[in-house]
């Protein structure tokens, strides 16, 4: 695989960026759903800075346009992103892809794309957002995995520290976080608890 890390968090502002960069993180997406027009960009474009900064491979979330304009090198997309997205002009510009998938007709429609990895959840019950699928468990992930051979797959949805080497050890070669960071009473030693784990995992399975 050709990934930065094996620890993704997910953030909604360049604030965060500044926070955890530093502490380390390699890979991070950047997930906006509350702004728009100028706004959107210019905290698009400041998360973009400060990625080359921290030379960390940011993912943009949705907003596929704004990736193109302002170089990004990475871009995640949903399903019904992917329909609206050009997806040619993407990879034209040679940003790399992300593809949520939560069923086995979305993973076949995400695997026509050759995505540079494919996330799947919600692995646990998960209050960041409102979904209509059941919680996929490990043995999902071991599934997915199977499926998808060579090609990243990233697990989330509700995914803690504690449980996360269970995911690693299912066949999850990266794991996506929001809440269990963002939300905790101290996000840089959550982080820096992440990276440590993360270090521990087999170098070949990293880098492979």
């Amino acid at each position: 695989m050709n990934l930065p890390h094996r620890f993704y968090p997910i953030v909604d502002r360049a604030d965060w960026l500044e926070r955890l960069l530093p502490q380390g993180v390699k890979l991070v997406q950047l997930r906006i759903k509350v702004l728009s027009g100028n706004e959107l960009r210019e905290e698009v474009q400041r998360s973009v800075l400060l990625a080359r900064q921290y030379q960390a491979a940011l993912v943009i979330n949705d907003y596929w346009e704004l990736a193109i304009d302002l170089g990004a090198d990475w871009l995640h997309l949903g399903q019904e992103d992917l329909e609206q997205a050009d997806v040619q002009a993407i990879r034209q510009a040679g940003i790399r892809l992300g593809i949520s998938t939560h069923s086995e007709d979305e993973l076949e429609n995400a695997l026509r794309y050759s995505p540079d990895y494919v996330a799947l959840g919600p692995v646990f019950p998960t209050q960041t957002k409102q979904m209509p699928w059941q919680p996929q468990g490990a043995e999902n992930v071991t599934r997915w995995k199977q499926r998808v051979g060579q090609i990243p797959l990233c697990a989330i949805g509700g995914i803690t520290l504690e449980r996360a080497p269970a995911i690693y050890a299912a066949g999850a070669d990266l794991i996506a976080v929001v809440s269990d960071v963002t939300a905790a009473d101290n996000p840089e030693q959550r982080t820096a608890d992440w990276l440590s784990l993360a270090a521990r995992l087999p170098a070949e399975v990293t880098h492979g």
